[in-house]
């Protein structure tokens, strides 16, 4: 008689059987009891933050499947241009800094002058790189260095930047952008460290404790003389625009513009990132996930423009296909993003448009 086991996501292997219904965090069933992990599944449990699964355990064993690498992929032609290695210097730097201003939060306020300093330095960090591609091209290659807090704030800070300017704002509104970013998870310095690091799920008093953060982050920006829309998006960058998220469960009109774009930045950074909970979901998937499900959540001229944008950073990128073989992201369909032509390593195409049983499992 099979028996339950609690796995974390990032554990999870299709073909497992789940051994209880999955909730999301606002109550929603995902999956009920009974139904097969997919690759499909793994990944909405990714998107809905979902830490752990109960499992049916049979008595045999499951080996760890290790994929094939590349030789010479495009990941690794990155790593060794001096653009990265740069970027990635300056990143670490970066980052420092900003832990360093955020742990001197613990004996004294954060002020305004501290938040444009560090504004300033995430800002040249964000000029550094002329092309919006190459942004993203750093950020997917830093994924084995740093995915803490601090890391993912800047992430969230220069992604939106990118957005801002891929909408066509002015470099003043960009530059708030940049601060909303690199601030919007500041609340989370009034969150016990136990609960932000537990790797398991948390209890429902846990998840009301953690969703204190938008709230904690408006009250200490609120204060400063800054653009309203730095406090605003700290407030509201859990906010839908169909009212399912907190901490008021507003709707899309009520959501100040910048959160949105903020809210969207976020959640791409966090699913493609490392997390105690799991390891980083690859980007295509992330892109699937967000044109199944994403519309009604996100502000549709704001997603859709980070969608058809984001999916063309990733050309020429070598993948790792779910039936093994690999290749690179030579053509982006514009009817289904996810979904783009790939020129295999051992001669020949695939068009996944055209076959919906393959699909991207990562970039290599």
């Amino acid at each position: 008689m099979a028996q339950k086991q609690r796995v974390l996501t990032s554990s999870l292997i299709p073909g497992m059987i789940v051994a209880e219904d999955i909730y999301s965090l606002n109550g929603q069933m995902i999956v009920a009891k009974g139904n097969i992990v997919t690759e499909k599944l793994i990944v909405r449990l990714g998107f809905y933050s979902i830490r752990s699964v109960a499992i049916k355990v049979e008595e045999k064993s499951i080996e760890e499947v290790i994929p094939p690498t590349a030789q010479t992929t495009y990941s690794e032609r990155i790593r060794k241009s001096k653009t990265f290695q740069k970027f990635e210097k300056d990143f670490s730097n970066t980052t420092t800094i900003f832990r360093e201003l955020i742990g001197d939060l613990v004996e004294k306020e954060l002020t305004e002058e501290a938040v444009l300093e560090m504004t300033g330095y995430a800002t040249d960090l964000f000029e550094s790189i002329e092309n919006n591609l190459e942004v993203f091209d750093m950020l997917h290659n830093m994924r084995e260095n740093d995915d803490s807090t601090y890391a993912h704030s800047i992430n969230v800070a220069l992604i939106a930047s990118v957005i801002g300017r891929w909408l066509g704002f002015e470099k003043e509104d960009i530059n708030i952008l940049m601060m909303s970013g690199l601030f919007h998870d500041i609340g989370k310095i009034m969150i016990p460290k136990d609960i932000l690091n537990k790797p398991a799920k948390l209890d429902e008093q846990e998840y009301t404790i953690i969703k204190t953060h938008t709230m904690q982050g408006y009250n200490i920006l609120k204060s400063m003389d800054l653009d309203e829309r730095v406090a605003c998006s700290a407030l509201m960058h859990h906010e839908r625009c169909d009212g399912s998220g907190y901490p008021i469960g507003i709707d899309g009109s009520q959501i100040n513009d910048f959160a949105k774009i903020v809210a969207i930045a976020d959640v791409y950074d966090a699913m493609t990132s490392n997390r105690i909970y799991r390891g980083p979901i690859c980007p295509f998937k992330v892109i699937s996930i967000f044109e199944q499900e994403g519309l009604s959540l996100y502000d549709t001229q704001f997603v859709t423009v980070f969608l058809k944008k984001i999916v063309n950073t990733y050309l020429q990128n070598s993948v790792r296909l779910s039936n093994g073989q690999t290749g690179t992201v030579i053509l982006i369909n514009n009817l289904a993003l996810s979904r783009p032509v790939i020129q295999l390593d051992n001669g020949g195409y695939i068009d996944l448009y055209r076959h919906p049983n393959i699909t991207i499992e990562a970039i290599i």
